[in-house]
């Protein structure tokens, strides 16, 4: 009786709620299905990934074609100062010259790349290459071209010169150099034949002149000049015609705009007759050299390594030039030595060295002073230490003229002081390596010898003495 009453109470109860409970849904064919669509979207991704892989593999190895559309990385540029200026040379204007030069440049890499390992560039766009200059020289047809190169999505823009017969079609013309990057505003060519001479090409800025040197002077009044060997051809072009035996020297690029210097530097290469300091001419230049030295003499090895030095910087022979050695000495262990060089009829270069056959040679001065007077200059140099940076210890070594009683030194700022001399008329003085400062020389009678300034220290020796203000006494 009481079962009966329960299931007849409870049960429809427990049914309704049995129906009011929420049973949640099975959650695994959910995941499953989610898991599905990453898996899809990861294998998509991945597909994408490998393509765009391949592509830009082949795109930067130049096998697939690069879309207009796909930025490119810029990894040279040419001198916007070239770039900007119009064409130069009288081939400027033959259009069909040079579009048959283009399209030959387009189908032939090599032909902007030398056959070099960038032969791995191609050329670009053809409608962003440009003629700088062309013309015909002495037995040649010459042709500077701006030509864009790619290697994938990396471009940059080299400087080509071409170069062919006298004359010549698009078909004759080959690399005969190039050159990449903003850093010089000038680009130069020269060519030289033995027994047959030469030409050189000077491109620069529109609006500059150029000079390229040939034969040089040491003027009496203490300058340096050259022969100009140049002649324009167009705004900012120099054109030099070598002559058939060698200079006496390498010649030197110089680009002016206006009074300013924009670009110095040598040509390269060419045969050059650079003065033999071994010659038989040596001898009795050694012996006059060495002859009323003051201080310790140079031994006789090292008096032949000074002065075939200074012969051979100077770029001056030994027959027809004076060499004097005006003191001598030790310091360190080392040898120290002041001489002058002076050709017949011309300025006086004062060199300053020190140094052994075992170590060997440092340079400390080179100083073109005028002829006249030279002799009753005090002659001063900065005193730098022998390691491999070569600077200043705040030292001057200071050489007083034979008939000198006293020598001042003025430093700019300073008192002007009396430098101590030995017997040999030597001694050193204070004179801080970024401060001016001039010596002063004068007689028993206190009647004023000369004064010279103590030059700053050369950093760049790759011109000649006179080049610089750093190495020359007129402004």
């Amino acid at each position: 009786m009481t079962e009966s009453f329960a299931n007849s109470t409870l049960s429809p109860a427990l049914s309704q709620a049995a129906r009011a409970v929420v049973v949640p849904e099975d959650p695994w064919p959910g995941f499953a299905r989610r898991a599905r669509r990453h898996r899809q979207a990861r294998l998509v991704r991945a597909a994408v990934a490998v393509v765009a892989g391949a592509t830009l593999v082949g795109v930067q190895a130049n096998v697939v074609p690069l879309p207009g559309w796909a930025p490119r990385v810029a990894v040279a540029a040419a001198p916007a100062a070239l770039l900007d200026a119009p064409p130069r040379g009288a081939l400027a204007g033959d259009r069909a010259w040079w579009d048959s030069l283009r399209r030959r440049i387009s189908a032939d890499p090599s032909t902007s790349t030398g056959g070099s390992p960038e032969g791995v560039w191609k050329v670009g766009d053809p409608d962003r290459m440009r003629l700088l200059y062309g013309s015909d020289q002495p037995g040649h047809r010459v042709a500077l071209v701006a030509v864009p190169l790619r290697f994938g999505l990396l471009t940059k823009e080299t400087l080509v010169w071409l170069v062919g017969p006298t004359g010549a079609d698009a078909r004759q013309m080959r690399w005969a150099g190039s050159s990449e990057g903003a850093d010089s505003p000038v680009m130069a060519l020269m060519r030289t034949e033995p027994d047959r001479g030469g030409f050189a090409v000077v491109v620069g800025p529109a609006d500059t002149t150029v000079m390229i040197s040939g034969d040089l002077r040491y003027t009496a009044r203490g300058v340096l000049e050259y022969e100009n060997l140049a002649r324009p051809d167009g705004g900012g072009v120099g054109v030099a015609v070598l002559p058939s035996a060698p200079l006496r020297s390498e010649p030197v690029v110089r680009v002016s705009r206006g009074a300013a210097l924009l670009y110095q530097g040598g040509l390269g290469g060419g045969p050059y007759a650079a003065p033999d300091p071994t010659g038989p001419e040596l001898g009795p230049l050694l012996t006059a050299a060495g002859r009323n030295a003051r201080g310790r003499p140079l031994d006789d090895a090292a008096l032949r390594t000074v002065v075939a030095s200074a012969l051979l910087d100077s770029r001056l022979p030994a027959a027809g030039t004076t060499v004097r050695v005006r003191w001598s000495g030790r310091e360190g262990g080392q040898a120290v030595a002041l001489l002058t060089v002076q050709p017949a009829g011309g300025g006086v270069i004062a060199y300053a060295v020190h140094g052994d056959d075992r170590t060997g040679w440092w340079t400390d001065l080179r100083l073109l002073l005028p002829a006249e007077g030279a002799e009753q200059r005090p002659i001063g140099w900065r005193i730098r230490a022998d390691t491999g940076t070569r600077t200043p210890t705040g030292q001057a070594r200071v050489i007083a003229p034979p008939d000198a009683a006293r020598v001042t030194v003025t430093v700019d700022g300073s008192p002007t002081a009396t430098v101590a001399l030995d017997a040999s008329g030597a001694g050193t003085t204070r004179v801080p390596p970024d401060r001016a400062a001039t010596l002063t020389a004068y007689a028993e009678d206190g009647r004023l010898l000369g004064t010279t300034p103590v030059p700053p220290v050369e950093t760049n020796m790759s011109g000649l003495p006179g080049d610089s203000p750093a190495t020359r006494v007129v402004p």
